[in-house]
């Protein structure tokens, strides 16, 4: 089978000749090998492993759509940006001039690691939360669907494409610090609604009009373990994710496309919520201590109906002696492919976030694709 061809028949459910196997972001992104100074990726050591995935691994390339016609309706005319340098880090100050009232956001990019750091939510409290709900709402252009038709033709066999979206929880929680998201959500439900609501008026057309546009493909909707434990009681996931996020899932198959939910964490109180959605995918499955269930257990409760990538959780990557992280991977191989199910893709729960690509690092993904293609269960 060709690379395409097995990520999609595991999609399908059908027979696979072995599991595939992911490496996420590697080959997941667009990777940045330029001379961005803030690029971690364009270090001499990222490139074997950037070159490693693009040649063998069954790549699912994240991609989104443009947007063109639309209007912010003068939202860009009360948001202002200013960036500056402190040594190696560059610092974002975002000010949002909200109706009676100023929003203010830090963020921090470090040279050498691959992330940006919030120093400063935007929102603190309900007064902000009702400031920014009182902010101008978008009018939705036209979707243009070129940027992801042609990742898909560059691909080629190699892989197949994943459009990319939060859910409504995705774009509501970051703007709180984690303390002032769960206090908001668990003793002023009805605000938090509103909040959920403005997103889902702006995501909800956004995802149909994508959907219908390119149908059939992948894709990946991120949130999901914000309303998980430890953050919020199992209890409110159906109201805060289900309510929303199963909206955005039927879109997407109501247009053949297969709808995977991202949730790290733990999911033993919330996958009776996540199996009523009925995704098509989920992931990334992080075994315990960072998980609370294993892959067999999860495997049992929804794999049947559901293709489940994951269950290498990425600091073990880095982190494992060999010998040790082949074992993690046999388990893993072992457990997901075992009996019946709908089809497991071996995928870690994410990629190395720093400058230097070691070599304990670099074996370990050499051996998650040894094992892969050689899988004879």
């Amino acid at each position: 089978m060709t690379r395409r061809e097995r990520l999609q028949a595991t999609l399908q459910g059908k027979s696979v000749d072995r599991p595939a196997v992911s490496f996420y972001e590697i080959g997941g992104w667009a990777m940045d090998l330029s001379d961005d100074e803030f690029a971690v990726w364009n270090d001499p050591t990222w490139r074997p492993l950037v070159a490693l995935a693009h040649a063998r691994t069954d790549v699912i390339r994240m991609v989104g759509a443009g947007w063109h016609g639309g209007s912010d309706n003068g939202l860009a005319e009360l948001v202002t940006y200013a960036s500056h340098r402190e040594g190696d880090a560059r610092l974002t100050r975002t000010t949002i001039r909200a109706p009676g009232r100023t929003l203010t956001a830090l963020t921090r990019q470090d040279k050498d690691v691959q992330t940006v750091w919030t120093l400063e939510h935007l929102l603190k409290d309900a007064e902000d939360a009702e400031a920014y709900l009182r902010l101008p709402e978008p009018t939705l252009g036209v979707v243009d669907v070129s940027g992801i038709l042609a990742a898909e033709e560059a691909l080629g066999d190699s892989g197949i494409v994943s459009i990319d979206t939060g859910d409504p929880i995705c774009a509501v929680a970051g703007l709180f610090s984690m303390e002032a998201y769960t206090v908001l959500a668990l003793t002023e439900p009805q605000l938090f609604h509103r909040l959920l609501e403005r997103a889902a008026r702006e995501q909800f057309p956004r995802c149909e009009q994508v959907a219908r546009a390119c149908p059939g493909r992948l894709w990946r909707i991120c949130g999901s373990e914000y309303a998980s434990e430890p953050f919020l009681p199992p209890s409110l996931y159906e109201e805060y994710v289900g309510r929303y996020t199963g909206q955005i899932v039927r879109t997407i198959q109501q247009y053949g496309g297969y709808a995977r939910l991202h949730s790290h964490g733990r999911l033993r109180g919330i996958l009776p919520a996540i199996a009523r959605m009925r995704p098509d995918g989920l992931d990334p499955l992080e075994p315990p201590p960072q998980g609370d269930m294993a892959l067999w257990e999860i495997k049992a409760a929804i794999g049947r109906d559901t293709v489940l990538l994951g269950n290498i959780e990425a600091a073990d990557i880095e982190n494992l002696p060999t010998a040790d992280f082949e074992r993690r991977v046999v388990t893993a191989l072992r457990e997901g492919t075992a009996g019946a199910g709908r089809g497991f893709i071996l995928h870690p729960s994410a990629c190395p976030y720093g400058r230097t690509i070691t070599a304990r690092t670099m074996a370990n993904y050499e051996t998650m694709l040894r094992l892969a293609e050689n899988w004879a269960g």
